[in-house]
């Protein structure tokens, strides 16, 4: 692997080839210090661009379209998690990158924190924005939830598409994707990962509901920051923002480049 430490050049933007499909990537290139955006499970790079331009030039943005996400990232036989993980390194390596900052959204958070955690030598730092939250929200009741939300919506898929906020996944495997975010999200399987993180990392936590959740049930999971930051020195909170979980890219990219500059290396 080419490590990268310098000007890779211009702006570059095409496909990278993982398993068995290929991922749509936009790279801004540059000598700034790289980051890794990585996106909410059905959201596509276009959602990152706010924050991008709050950072500026002074670092170099990578962004993707996950598995069958977004108009050009191929179909896939695989959409767990470890397969989104896997492509996170795939990215990296085709555009020589080896350390990096990474910033996730929602689904994406809990990749960052994964990858970060796994590649302590590697990440420069982590921003998670309204995600990876230590909550054991997931069982029987909510799984059999899930599944009737995503049937029911399955008509609209031609239309929500295009705004992506619905990748080219059927019904099945959109709830199976959710289901298993909520199982790795249990206090059991995400507080480890978050313990054992060593890099700077801070959190940017939304407020109120976020899509398929009911009353208070998605303040109640943001209450876990408690113990996160508690535990783990390098863990902070850098703000908790008026917009809700959907809009936080949209509303507050400030908010989150202020916390990617907390962490970032320049």
């Amino acid at each position: 692997m080419r490590k990268h430490t310098a000007n890779d050049g211009g702006r570059w933007s095409g496909m990278v080839p993982v398993d068995d499909t290929a991922l749509a990537v936009t790279d801004t290139g540059g000598a700034g210090t790289p980051v890794l955006y990585l996106n909410g499970q059905f959201a596509t790079q276009g959602y990152w661009r706010r924050t991008i331009a709050e950072l500026g030039t002074g670092r170099r943005h990578i962004t993707f379209d996950g598995r069958a996400r977004g108009r050009k990232s191929g179909l896939s036989a695989d959409y767990s998690f470890e397969a989104a993980v896997r492509d996170a390194d795939a990215v990296l390596e085709a555009r020589g990158v080896d350390k990096v900052l990474v910033v996730g959204w929602s689904y994406g958070a809990v990749v960052a924190a994964h990858w970060a955690m796994r590649n302590p030598g590697r990440a420069l730092g982590a921003v998670l924005v309204d995600g990876a939250f230590p909550y054991d929200w997931m069982d029987e009741a909510m799984e059999e939830r899930v599944r009737t939300l995503f049937r029911r919506v399955a008509w609209l898929s031609p239309l929500l598409r295009p705004t992506g906020l619905l990748p080219r996944m059927n019904a099945e495997e959109m709830a199976a994707s959710n289901i298993e975010l909520g199982r790795l999200s249990r206090e059991t399987e995400l507080g480890p990962v978050l313990e054992a993180l060593t890099v700077p990392t801070r959190y940017v936590v939304a407020s109120g509901t976020s899509f398929g959740s009911r009353d208070d049930e998605q303040e109640r999971i943001r209450t876990s920051l408690a113990g996160v930051t508690a535990r783990n020195p390098n863990i902070e909170v850098s703000a908790k923002v008026a917009s809700n979980h959907g809009a936080i890219l949209k509303k507050d990219a400030a908010a989150v480049a202020r916390a990617v500059r907390q962490v970032s290396a320049d």
